[in-house]
């Protein structure tokens, strides 16, 4: 959509929806966790109604897990209070049904024979924002906002390394997942939520034995060795293996014309964060990670589009809007109160990315003529679906058969 354009009524092109309409999900599956998982997912969805429809799983997942997340945030809004135990127990039980739900929506939809590329776009888009509450909690919950900056390597890496694994996908045509993934730190930071919630939160802060560090930099230590595994094996991928012509992207473009995006997002970030005169990062933690990360989630959105759609990634958006004048005002010696800016930025990236969202789903029920959140009455189902039999072949966390190989995607 172009940047002139804020209200055009159309967000996808009538070619964008015909490709939409041809593509097929291929993922690639290493998971540690996923393999033992199978067995509480497949009786998940056994227990499922038929009825319900898959996106409705995921988005009341959605819910649930920012939900719980906020009620953490009212009381640590900026990771420096410890929060009550059972914030934290609620945290880490919001993220546990997220991720059920989040793994059984493609069962779901195998179940029901109600697969359509509009769950995984609804699939993705969901974990774009649910990533930003799981990071933001985590930190919190370790109380690192004594390290300011540490919260903020934490909650971009984890934006960042999102992005970046729909960027390779863009650029490879399938979806890697490795063995020490998403799954792994969903319950990773379960476990950290849980250790607060039965120990307390100041547990993170006691010196650790013959060490003379806190006990909160095993965690951060841990993740950044995965964040830097991650990033490594992302830019190989980025940089090895396109899939279209002379090594371009799905659709023919150059592989890295998705960082500039990211960078529009990142650079401004930490740019703000770091000069800015009233400390806007230090004092207002959350609200600024929730208003960058929704930005994020819009531009993760608009990837995950331009590759099922094999399409040209957009550089500029509208959802840049609140950055810009972030910056611009520190340009300017703060013309304006840094924090008013910093509301609008999350106000107005959260209405965009709503719009946006709503929009395109709109759209793309138009166009294969479903619901999003029903199922017709009647639903065909597939030959006693046996997702338990499923097993032994090995399944990825969303019913699709490609634990060990490509194959396409049914939600």
């Amino acid at each position: 959509m172009p940047l002139i354009a804020y209200k055009e009524q159309r967000i996808l092109s009538p070619q964008q929806l015909r490709k939409l309409s041809e593509h097929k999900y291929s993922c690639f599956s290493a998971s540690l966790l996923d393999p033992l998982l199978q067995p509480w997912w497949n009786w998940l969805v056994s227990q499922t109604p038929l009825w319900l429809a898959p996106n409705l799983i995921t988005i009341v997942g959605l819910i649930l897990n920012i939900v719980t997340t906020l009620i953490l945030i009212c009381y640590s809004p900026n990771g420096v209070e410890p929060p009550p135990r059972w914030t934290c127990l609620l945290c880490a039980l919001g993220l546990f049904v997220y991720q059920s739900l989040d793994s059984i929506d493609g069962k779901q939809a195998r179940r029901t024979n109600t697969s359509s590329p509009l769950g995984e776009l609804f699939d993705h888009g969901c974990d774009s924002i649910s990533t930003i509450f799981v990071a933001l909690s985590a930190c919190i919950s370790c109380q690192l906002g004594h390290y300011p900056n540490w919260l903020f390597f934490q909650c971009f890496c984890a934006i960042a390394l999102f992005y970046c694994a729909h960027w390779q996908t863009y650029v490879s045509g399938t979806m890697r997942f490795g063995r020490i993934d998403v799954t792994e730190a969903q319950f990773s930071i379960i476990a950290i939520h849980l250790v607060s919630a039965l120990l307390g939160p100041e547990i993170w802060l006691t010196k650790m034995p013959y060490l003379e560090c806190e006990t909160r930099c095993l965690p951060f230590y841990m993740a950044s060795g995965i964040d830097l595994s991650l990033a490594l094996r992302y830019s190989k991928s980025i940089l090895n293996e396109g899939c279209g012509k002379n090594g371009s992207s799905v659709a023919g473009t150059s592989v890295l014309s998705p960082s500039i995006p990211l960078t529009l997002v990142v650079l401004p970030a930490l740019m703000i964060a770091q000069k800015s005169p009233e400390n806007i990062f230090t004092e207002h933690a959350s609200v600024f990670i929730l208003a960058f990360g929704m930005v994020a989630a819009k531009i993760t959105n608009k990837l995950v589009i331009a590759h099922m759609t094999k399409a040209e990634m957009e550089y500029l958006d509208w959802s840049l809007l609140g950055p810009a004048l972030l910056f611009l005002n520190q340009y300017f010696n703060c013309i304006v109160p840094e924090i008013w800016l910093l509301w609008f930025t999350l106000a107005w990236g959260t209405q965009d990315l709503l719009r946006y969202c709503a929009q395109v789903c709109l759209e793309i029920c138009q166009h294969l003529r479903i619901d999003l959140f029903r199922i017709p009455h009647g639903p065909k189902l597939l030959n006693t679906i046996s997702v338990g039999s499923q097993i032994n072949f090995g399944v990825d966390k969303n019913g699709s058969t490609s634990h060990r190989k490509s194959k396409s995607k049914v939600h």
